[in-house]
């Protein structure tokens, strides 16, 4: 059973406790409309608009913790943050929630703080001077009290179980905790007011100010430079810095102050550390950190997705992907982001993680999906490929994964384009669709006799085809072109070459049971499969599940081996943990040590390697993964 007071009143509630905001905006709405009372004397109103930018703040400080783009050499914990901690941090604008009713509270309970003035000059000097001398030592003291055995166990142990200091982990902890956070961040505001030198922009910039410091601390980025000290030495007792609280999380029996290092030195907590560890991640911004050892090279599929990444909405980004409407009216910026994109980025770090002791991660080629058929852009799309390449060869990277478009057939040549040019590549450069297409045949029936593939000309058309037919599986090879089926029959050996079959009609496969879709096909074209039908698919996007009689398969997919470490992200429309099939294949590439490059037609002779290499280190097809 959990300690008194460890859980918050409204835990019930869900994601639903959104309505108590609604309750302020609602009450502020209607005094104004119905009372004419004036904004001024609206404080519902005031304690809305105090919500929401308290709420922005910690969104565009988490934003910016996870730009890896901008920040990856100025991160203090070398860590992903895990899908574990952020449903763990799920809640943590609780604490907002709190204080805004206890505000409510207070303004109830003394009618006389309703009216008080837009500015006071002097409020802001007599807020610091409670700050310094009631809530820093307050907030010192109760810290300290809460990393004594009992109440660490039993309450803060919550804040510390985050591994990744976050903006979001500041609101992370128990009822208690941020109760008595609340009486700290009080006593200055209601102080100034009882001395009659509180006004309402004092209860703006006080709590903005507290917010933005308690993010700075937990932002897991070290931006404050280590020269600031060095001109001024005394400054860093203070203000502290994320290295110094980071400390904190890393040595939980030091550095306990709020935000001024000089009670930790007054009380003998400071770490001897403290500034040694932030001068050296001081300087080290200026240095490339650890090299990734596999990189997986994406672009941007469209314009709602987009908003997907990490660094856009952290908890967004941990689920699979779909359109949210209420993400809808930032379409714009989107639109405009694309734009400048288009004329000014360079390939950037999107997100990592680690798996046995390696670096994965995963870069973005600032191209939207559309632009890969405009015939103008593909040199512009090479470019920007080819340069990533050459910056991942230069850097000492394994293996780099060509991801959905950047290694199309038509564009490169599935990646051949960039071997050729640079014979000497030491990174070994993989399109992964090896695995892909070993996910597709290990998903079919063990004792299948005929299967119909459409998109049979295709790289993974190809190779599915000539993989079957030597298995006896008769292939009926959805085609118009003679030429390119006559190719890949006389690929297959003599006396398996009958068991490929050119179609050019849906009709042929009106009693074939198993269907392969590697094009998309429409509702109608769905009709001419028999009930009961099954439909694999590698085809982007999936096709509309149209017939209720058959049954349809995911995308190849693989989820990751358990040993997976900072995963916090989906890939696209995955679940968590779960990647395309390429990606696990260039996974596997780079574990395996494989020094050839994957590029071009698949080898049908390394399909089984393959895929008992990615069995062998704990990945699991999706449609067995459960």
């Amino acid at each position: 059973m959990a300690a008194p007071l460890f859980a918050w009143p409204w835990e019930f509630m869900g994601s639903n406790k959104i309505v108590i905001y609604g309750v302020f905006l609602g009450k502020a709405m209607y005094s104004i409309y119905y009372q004419q009372e004036s904004m001024k004397e609206s404080w519902c109103l005031h304690i809305f608009i105090i919500c929401m930018l308290r709420l922005f703040m910690y969104q565009l400080w988490t934003s910016y913790s996870n730009m890896l783009f901008l920040n990856r050499n100025r991160i203090i914990v070398k860590k992903g943050v895990d899908f574990k901690q952020i449903d763990k941090e799920w809640h943590w604008d609780n604490f907002i929630l709190l204080q805004a009713i206890v505000a409510a509270l207070v303004l109830y309970v003394f009618r006389t703080l309703e009216k008080q003035p837009l500015w006071n000059k002097n409020g802001f000097a007599a807020a610091l001077a409670l700050h310094v001398a009631i809530s820093e030592p307050l907030f010192y003291s109760i810290h300290k009290c809460f990393h004594g055995k009992y109440l660490f166990e039993n309450y803060h142990f919550l804040h510390h179980s985050s591994p990744v200091p976050q903006p979001y982990t500041a609101g992370h902890g128990t009822f208690l905790e941020h109760l008595l956070l609340t009486v700290v961040v009080g006593v200055p505001i209601v102080g100034t007011f009882i001395i009659g030198r509180g006004s309402i922009s004092l209860i703006y910039g006080y709590v903005l100010v507290f917010d933005f410091l308690r993010c700075l601390g937990h932002s897991n980025v070290e931006i404050i430079p280590h020269q600031v000290f060095d001109v001024i030495p005394f400054l860093k007792y203070i203000l502290y810095t994320p290295t110094y609280h980071s400390l904190h999380h890393d040595e939980s029996g030091t550095n306990y102050c709020l935000f001024m290092p000089l009670f930790d030195a007054l009380g003998n907590t400071l770490n001897e550390k403290s500034w040694d560890m932030h001068r050296k991640n001081s300087l080290a911004s200026d240095k490339n950190g650890r090299v990734p050892d596999f990189v997986f090279l994406v672009h941007a599929v469209d314009m709602s997705s987009a908003m997907h990444g990490p660094f856009i909405n952290r908890s967004m980004s941990s689920m699979p992907y779909y359109t949210r409407i209420y993400m809808l009216p930032f379409l714009p910026i989107s639109f405009l982001v694309m734009l400048i994109m288009w004329a000014k980025s360079k390939t950037f770090l999107l997100s990592f993680y680690n798996l046995r002791g390696l670096l994965h991660q995963t870069w973005l080629v600032p191209r939207f999906g559309f632009q890969y058929f405009l015939p103008f852009a593909a040199k512009g799309i090479n470019k920007q490929i080819e340069e990533a390449i050459l910056r991942a060869d230069r850097l000492g990277v394994k293996v780099i994964s060509l991801a959905a478009l950047n290694k199309n057939e038509a564009l490169n040549g599935g990646g051949t384009l960039f071997v050729n040019k640079h014979p000497n590549l030491k990174v070994r450069v993989v399109h992964g669709n090896t695995l892909t297409a070993a996910v597709i045949l290990n998903d079919l029936p063990k004792d299948v006799t005929e299967v119909f593939l459409t998109g049979a000309t295709s790289k993974l058309g190809r190779a599915i085809a000539l993989y079957l037919c030597r298995k006896g599986v008769r292939v009926l090879m959805l085609t118009l072109s003679a030429e390119r089926f006559k190719n890949i029959q006389t690929e297959a050996p003599a006396e398996y070459q009958n068991n490929l079959v050119q179609v050019t009609k849906y009709q042929a496969a009106q009693n074939c049971k198993t269907w392969i879709v590697g094009k998309w096909i429409t509702p109608r074209e769905q009709k001419f499969a028999p009930p009961g039908a099954h439909f694999h698919q590698f085809v982007v996007p999936p096709v509309f599940q149209f017939r209720r009689d058959c049954t349809y398969g995911d995308l190849a997919a693989m989820r990751l081996p358990e040993d997976v470490q900072g995963l916090g992200v989906c890939e696209y429309t995955m679940e968590r943990g779960v990647v395309h099939a390429c990606h696990a294949g260039g996974v596997v590439h780079s574990l395996e040590g494989w020094t050839h490059h994957e590029v071009g037609a698949i080898d049908v002779e390394r399909i089984d390697p393959v895929w008992e290499a990615a069995m062998k280190y704990g990945f699991k097809p999706i449609s067995n993964a459960d």
